[in-house]
């Protein structure tokens, strides 16, 4: 079939427009970005999210530098207009030499309108090791949890070193709304006996490596050297006032990772290193006056067998619902070396927010790539995404009933090497 001169030029117009708008005749339009961390190379790879098919297209330019070494966690500011990586700080620079040095550092990049990192500028927590950055719900906060604290003392050998001397810390920024510049918020509530000066952080528990903000203005961090909670109230200001609970017990074995889900808190707990074991989530409901965590009827649940080794967990929707009815645990290993090693294993939230497995006899838990570290869902709630350790991104369908299925193009995706953490945005205004 031939087209005339003007059938020509109106399907060219319609071709542009299209590209415009991120539309292709596959898929259905881009609905949000993801950045994915790597630390074989420093890196940060950027993707674009297709609507119809959760199809992963790499961004321009992608992957990025982290701006430092070892990124192991990233933020975006509410809006999407910034987006923070947390690097861990290390040797592995790769010969090259980052922006913001070896030592643990926060970069903060501006986003493009197709998802383009622009590297702004380097800042430094108060303490050492920074492991991970949570933003309070208005997004004027950036708080960045270090695995050291300025005053603490880690060395055995130090004459002065106990139990309880290698703590962590929180540092605490404001975020300018117009640059996504941090500025360092002072601890009001206690002075540094050594100067007489506010502290420039807030102290909590023994070597710290996650915290979720739940609950009525609650932020928790995870503690694996006791395998407990410390919990802060958060204020105006950014403060954070320490509660009356100074540490909460959390009842597991090797905790791996606390997650936020509506008035829930819900920790993943591997068990004991050397037991075939599938591990076990851990349900709390939050004190609404205190930041206490009390553990919900039922307690513990185990995970779905043959999964093991769970290392984190995302509250879900239902297949384009943003209500959050579904947990979902990845897990790294499995009991039977004959079915997949890593996975997701999903639940049901039930509305006393007791746990049940989801029933998809066969299916559940769900294959993905190779030591998922994160996951994250896409904006629209249709999809569910893992960086796995291999370098692979992993992408799922949730359907009505939050059972999930490999997407229809593509499942697996491949991203920077040894990935870690992951974030989506859905917009950049």
């Amino acid at each position: 079939m031939k087209l005339s001169r003007i059938g020509r030029v109106s399907m060219a117009l319609v071709v542009s427009v299209a590209m415009g708008l991120g539309m292709t005749a596959c898929g259905g339009g881009t609905i949000g970005f993801m950045w994915v961390l790597g630390t074989q190379y420093n890196q940060i790879g950027a993707f674009k999210i297709d609507d119809f098919t959760g199809n992963l297209t790499q961004v321009v330019h992608s992957p990025f530098s982290s701006g430092g070494a070892d990124p192991v966690s990233i933020v975006v500011k509410p809006g999407g207009r910034f987006v923070y990586v947390v690097n861990k700080g290390g040797s592995n620079a790769n010969g090259v030499n980052p922006a913001c040095g070896t030592a643990g550092s926060i970069s903060e990049f501006s986003v493009g309108g197709q998802g383009v990192l622009t590297f702004q500028q380097c800042f430094q927590s108060q303490g050492s090791t920074p492991v991970w950055a949570a933003h309070d719900s208005t997004g004027n906060f950036l708080y960045v949890l270090d695995q050291v604290a300025p005053t603490a003392i880690c060395d055995s050998t130090n004459p002065n070193f106990t139990a309880t001397s290698c703590f962590g810390d929180i540092t605490v920024f404001s975020v300018d709304p117009n640059t996504g510049r941090l500025t360092l918020v002072l601890n009001q509530q206690i002075k540094d006996p050594a100067t007489g000066l506010q502290l420039t952080y807030f102290q909590v528990g023994n070597m710290p490596t996650m915290m979720a903000l739940g609950g009525a203005g609650c932020l928790f961090t995870l503690n694996s050297a006791d395998q407990t909670v410390f919990p802060y109230a958060v204020g105006t200001g950014g403060q954070l006032t320490q509660t009356t609970n100074s540490l909460i017990t959390t009842g597991a074995t090797r905790a791996t990772s606390i997650i936020a889900g509506g008035s829930a808190i819900y920790i993943t707990d591997a068990g004991p290193a050397n037991a075939n074991s599938g591990g076990q989530i851990l349900p709390f409901t939050v004190g609404a006056s205190s930041c206490s965590l009390n553990t919900i009827t039922g307690g513990a649940i185990a995970n779905i067998s043959p999964a093991s080794n769970p290392v984190y967990a995302l509250v879900g929707g239902t297949g384009g619902s943003a209500a959050n009815t579904h947990l979902y645990v990845a897990n790294q290993s499995t009991t039977n070396s004959t079915l997949p090693n890593s996975s997701i294993s999903a639940y049901n939230i039930q509305s006393n927010g007791q746990l049940q497995p989801l029933p998809d006899p066969g299916n559940n838990p769900y294959p993905v790539g190779a030591g998922p570290v994160c996951m994250v869902e896409d904006p629209s709630n249709q999809y569910i995404y893992t960086s796995n350790g291999d370098g692979t991104v992993t992408g799922k369908s949730i359907s009505t009933v939050g059972q999930l299925s490999d997407l229809k193009r593509a499942t697996t995706f491949t991203t920077v090497g040894q990935a870690t953490c992951l974030a989506v945005s859905g917009n950049v205004n």
